[in-house]
């Protein structure tokens, strides 16, 4: 599926580029050859393959849960902004309506 001059100023327009003649050729080249592999991929039977089909195995990599010191809440707020009565103090998002 060969692009004409005219699409790839269509598209150029769209995404707000401004191309010069050269790019707008070699643009119009590169998109029709992506187009036309597309066009190839579209042939391809794919009945018997499921949705769902990967390429590889998929698998969790879990590892156990661990229980280990935390780190004391006064190192945790030394480098803190602001923090008050052992929290951080942080500007207010919310709002209440009336």
């Amino acid at each position: 599926m060969a692009l004409s001059k005219a699409d790839v100023d269509h598209i150029a327009q769209l995404a707000r580029l401004t191309l010069t003649p050269e790019e707008k050729e070699r643009f119009r080249e590169q998109l029709s050859a992506i187009l036309e592999h597309a066009a190839r991929l579209q042939e391809l039977d794919t009945e018997a393959i499921p949705p769902t089909a990967q390429v590889i195995e998929w698998r969790n990599v879990m590892r156990e849960d661990r229980v280990t010191p935390s780190l004391a809440q006064e190192d945790v707020l030394a480098n803190a902004p602001e923090a008050r009565d052992g929290y951080f103090v942080v500007p207010t998002v919310l709002e209440e309506h009336e």
